[in-house]
């Protein structure tokens, strides 16, 4: 496992979020947002799963959770699920939103729909969507 120090991880997190600075590493591990850190040697470290969770709280930031909201949902987690919510963060950067149609089928179900997709199949792709889960699936 990689070991890390603070000012190492804020700058591989200012590749994937502009806002996330050495400031803002240090407050969330201030507050417990992410695990303790690991000693190694007499040094404490962060490590690749602190990294996961850095990037887990930058993806359900971005979907609108409050900071108090992401500590409740990460406490606990396998880190297999952690790690899955940070491989959703490409998904929130703006480049990709501004390319992408967004549809809302209900409150539950949000699409994004890639201005690459022909317009026959984007609309064949939202009606059954919307079929499914007005529970008319069944055919």
């Amino acid at each position: 496992m990689n070991h890390y120090t603070a000012k190492q991880i804020a700058e591989m997190l200012q590749n994937e979020d502009s806002q996330m600075n050495l400031r803002t590493v240090r407050y969330y591990t201030q507050i417990g947002v992410i695990p303790a850190l690991e000693l190694v040697g007499n040094k404490r470290v962060y490590t690749d799963n602190h990294l996961h969770y850095f990037r887990a709280i930058l993806t359900l930031s971005r979907s609108g959770e409050t900071l108090a909201t992401i500590q409740e949902k990460l406490q606990g987690r396998p880190m297999e699920e952690i790690i899955s919510i940070g491989e959703k963060l490409p998904l929130y950067q703006s480049d990709q939103l501004l390319q992408h149609e967004t549809h809302v089928i209900n409150e539950d179900v949000i699409i994004s729909i890639s201005s690459r997709i022909a317009p026959e199949l984007r609309t064949r792709v939202i009606d059954t969507v919307t079929q499914l889960m007005a529970g008319g699936g069944n055919q």
